[in-house]
């Protein structure tokens, strides 16, 4: 179920954004009637699938909660069209066959608002400065290390030339950074995670010395080597299966990871809490809606295989 708010979606954005927290806007402009939603009305979807807002009933809801989570993972924003009848593909859409939608065709905009990378950089030495200014200039956040390192640390740069490293790796480590890397000579950062008595595998998460072996000089140099093997490593979502076309997002929803079929419709509903489901012999079978969960609590053997 959505969940009302008091602030304006723009207000809320804006609070969601300065906490870092991703989330997709959604706003409906197209909605023929019969339809409880109209054009302009927007809702916030968290990464729990939580809305906020309105966009429609419940059926409606449990498209757009499914495909908001694809959103967030891909990346890319996309026009939603939501029907009561199957329908072709449509070029530039997501046409999703909605059989429970009580109303007419819907189009929703989902644009997903995702934090910009965080870097930590530990030091204040020249190549750290230059990290700062050239990171900057890429759209990333940096940050100096100030104590805890924040949970969605994209990646940590330690340059502070011998200067409380081994804590800072560490705590780089625990905290799962996607890259990390030390300033140092091969001699010296070798010497430096033999004392952290590390395994293979978080041996081989240190990127040191820090960079691409670009033949780097100075500590602009040096920084740019860095930050080009933050960009080599950092996660690239896998690209929609099924795309006709490149460059458009003709594709239907399919069922895949984090998605189930509603045993009653045949929906395809997301696999988060905040989708109805039930327990039934030790399984959670997931539900579109209040009817469909209904249906099946009253008699679930005329809708098992």
């Amino acid at each position: 179920m959505a969940t009302s708010t008091t602030s304006s979606a723009a207000g809320r954005s804006a609070e969601l954004r300065d906490a870092r927290v991703p989330f997709v806007h959604a706003r409906v402009v197209l909605a023929e009637r019969p339809t409880s939603s109209k054009p302009g009305d927007d809702a916030l979807i968290h990464a729990d699938g939580t809305i906020e807002g309105f966009v429609g009933g419940t059926c409606a809801e449990a498209t757009v909660r499914e495909q908001s989570l694809r959103v967030l993972q891909d990346g890319d924003s996309v026009l939603l069209r939501i029907t009561p009848e199957p329908e072709e593909e449509q070029p530039g859409k997501v046409v999703v066959h909605n059989h429970c939608l009580s109303g007419g065709t819907m189009e929703i905009f989902l644009e997903p608002e995702i934090p910009t990378p965080l870097v930590v950089v530990v030091g204040e030495a020249p190549i750290a400065k230059a990290l700062h200014e050239l990171g900057a200039a890429l759209g990333y956040e940096l940050q100096p290390h100030e104590g805890e390192l924040p949970a969605d640390v994209s990646a940590v740069v330690i340059a502070s030339h011998g200067r409380d490293e081994e804590p800072a790796l560490r705590a780089a480590l625990d905290v799962g950074a996607g890259y990390i890397g030390l300033v140092a000579s091969p001699r010296r950062g070798t010497a430096v995670l033999d004392r952290l008595d590390l395994d293979a595998d978080q041996r081989a998460r240190i990127d040191t010395p820090a960079g691409l072996d670009l033949g780097a000089r100075t500590p602009h140099e040096v920084a740019l080597s860095i930050l080009a093997s933050i960009v080599e490593r950092r996660p690239r979502p896998a690209a929609p299966s099924g795309d006709p076309q490149a460059g458009t997002r003709t594709r239907a929803a399919k069922v895949g990871a984090g998605s189930a079929t509603d045993p009653i419709c045949g929906m395809s509903v997301a696999t988060v809490e905040s989708s109805l489901h039930l327990e039934h012999d030790g399984q959670l079978v997931w539900f579109c809606g209040p009817g469909c969960h209904q249906a099946f609590a009253a008699d679930p053997a005329a809708y098992l295989p």
